[in-house]
């Protein structure tokens, strides 16, 4: 498991308390990637009914039902926004969503000037698409109260008793 994985699970489960199990409309681009196809298997099918934005440092603050937004590294802060409901996400993993374009770094093929400023290390990128992994979403899960509530425990229940249900697989 990696840590990008248990990240999102945990984001995950929370996502899904403050959904009330309402469709979420999710954007396009990495943040579909991380929880698009786990919030479509888990919620009801039809028209989304709550709308979910990366919020945070360097992008807009659009007021929506709910906020992807940082969780600082060393303090553990939220980042505040004015969303219905903000659900944090471990720092390097927003920024990730937040900035990512795609690009790889490449090696040049000289010598870098003196004045150059690097990155060392450079910063770490996912091989692929990452997704939640099973066993941090079910026990984030467990600890939410909102977890009592029969549409949320019937999603927990589904989960635990299909081991290999997909996305969570």
């Amino acid at each position: 498991m990696l840590i990008r994985e248990a990240a999102v699970a945990v984001t995950l489960a929370h996502l899904l308390a403050v959904s009330d199990g309402k469709r979420v409309s999710v954007p396009d681009g990495p943040v579909a990637e991380a929880f698009r196809r786990a919030i479509d298997s888990l919620l009801p099918p039809g028209p989304p009914k709550r709308h979910l934005v990366l919020a945070g440092p360097g992008l807009s603050s659009a007021i929506t039902d709910i906020a992807l937004v940082p969780r600082h590294p060393q303090t553990g802060e939220v980042w505040p926004c004015d969303a219905g409901a903000a659900v944090p996400l471990a720092a390097d993993v927003w920024t990730y969503l937040a900035f990512n374009d795609d690009r790889r770094l490449k090696p040049a093929a000289y010598a870098m000037p003196a004045d150059v400023r690097r990155d060392d290390p450079p910063p770490l990128l996912p091989n692929g698409p990452f997704g939640p992994d099973r066993q941090v979403f079910l026990s984030t899960l467990e600890r939410l109260a909102a977890v009592r509530q029969p549409w949320l425990r019937r999603i927990y229940d589904r989960v635990k008793d299909h081991p290999y249900m997909d996305p969570l697989s």
